[in-house]
């Protein structure tokens, strides 16, 4: 049992506000309580209870990344337990208190082998807690693989669904697909009755594609704007898909590279800010400061703040963490609160995670306080310091 904890004397911006002078009390691995600093001054707490100044900085919650491959040197692709587990404690240390690891299609037998060794890790993590898996593929476009290998996308094909379910064990979360391919329909209605939220990407669909996708419960999109089909005066693409509809989400990747600063700029001027959600598509590489770099099976070097691929220096995919996500956002002139929005409250909304992603009592003790140089200073995850600078 995690001993309480308060922290004061910070600014809370949590899913829902943002609160100057606030406190929030953290007990049992739940939100306790969140009151006013004046009211703190003239609290009595329990000898047991940890008081922490934060001195005027951010108490978040927990960040929520529901598309990452890798950090600090390990990775999905790995084949491993332990390093899921080790991949966990970094993340922690950057303010992420929940991850979706997330699959690049591969040979079927190494896939559900990869499948298996990190729901093997489920319910083991010393760090950031795995809240199931993300699979980019195999069900997507051969016209927009970015990096990945053709010979590992996939036509639709249930019996190979039915095997990637129960390899998972139940614990897909969500799952990348192109709308347009044949089967799509009944490959959306399976994932329904499972729980399993689809997501538009890796496509290149045409408009009709994606309301036919919508029809079928597809609401949410794989990096908006990246590897998919663009937005054309005479038929809107995936991207204008989701642009014009607002019950349609989006993973934006915010590192400036992926997507033009502006274009985020018009994103948040004419979407829903709860449709928003801040990813990293982080490969393997990423914070890795020594050794050989490897994503997805081939060797990467880091430039201009992305990863390129060595043989043909195509961009190979991200470099980004959530608290450097977060600062980008707010560099691009979105309010903290804004950012800490699309990295929190609305991932878990979306994902169907209950009491995660704001600060409000009764919530997952899943707490990320970070300074205004955006250093992440303290990381809880269900009522449990994992990092603690102060």
């Amino acid at each position: 049992m995690s001993l309480p904890i308060c922290f004061h004397n910070g600014t809370i911006v949590s899913g829902f506000s943002k609160m100057e002078n606030s406190c929030v009390l953290l007990q049992d691995g739940k939100i306790e309580d969140v009151f006013s600093e004046r009211r703190f001054q003239t609290r009595h707490f329990n000898a047991d209870v940890r008081i922490i100044d934060v001195q005027g900085a951010f108490i978040a919650p927990g960040f929520i990344d529901t598309h990452i491959h890798g950090f600090a040197g390990y990775g999905t692709e790995d084949n491993s337990t332990e390093a899921m587990l080790q991949m966990s404690i970094e993340l922690a240390r950057y303010g992420v208190t929940s991850f979706n690891p997330t699959l690049y299609p591969s040979e079927r037998d190494n896939m559900l082998k990869c499948i298996r060794a990190i729901v093997k890790a489920m319910g083991k993590e010393k760090g950031a807690k795995i809240m199931g898996l993300h699979l980019e593929g195999p069900f997507i476009s051969s016209e927009k693989l970015g990096v990945q290998r053709p010979e590992t996308v996939s036509p639709v094909d249930m019996t190979f669904m039915e095997e990637l379910w129960a390899a998972s064990k139940g614990h897909i979360v969500n799952m990348t697909v192109a709308p347009e391919l044949k089967g799509m329909r009944k490959l959306a209605l399976y994932c329904a009755k499972k729980n399993i939220v689809l997501q538009a990407g890796h496509t290149n669909a045409l408009y009709e594609h994606m309301i036919e996708g919508m029809q079928a419960g597809i609401f949410h999109s794989t990096h908006l704007f990246n590897a998919m089909s663009q937005m054309h005066h005479r038929n809107p693409g995936a991207v204008g898909a989701v642009l014009i509809h607002p019950e349609m989400s989006c993973e934006i990747i915010a590192d400036g590279i992926h997507v033009h600063p502006d274009l985020i700029r018009l994103l948040v001027r004419d979407k829903p800010l709860d449709k928003i959600v801040l990813v990293t598509d982080g490969l393997k590489p990423t914070e890795q400061y020594e050794g050989q770099l490897i994503a997805n099976g081939e060797e990467v070097v880091h430039r201009d703040g992305c990863f390129h691929r060595k043989t043909d220096d195509v961009i190979a995919g991200s470099s980004l963490s959530m608290i450097r996500g977060v600062k980008k956002l707010t560099s691009f002139g979105l309010p903290v609160e804004t950012a800490v929005k699309f990295a929190t409250i609305n991932p878990a909304e979306i994902m169907r995670y209950s009491k995660l992603g704001a600060i409000t009592p009764g919530y997952e003790a899943d707490i990320t306080v970070f300074d205004k140089q955006f250093n992440v200073l303290a990381t809880v995850i269900k009522g449990s310091l994992k990092k603690n600078l102060f």
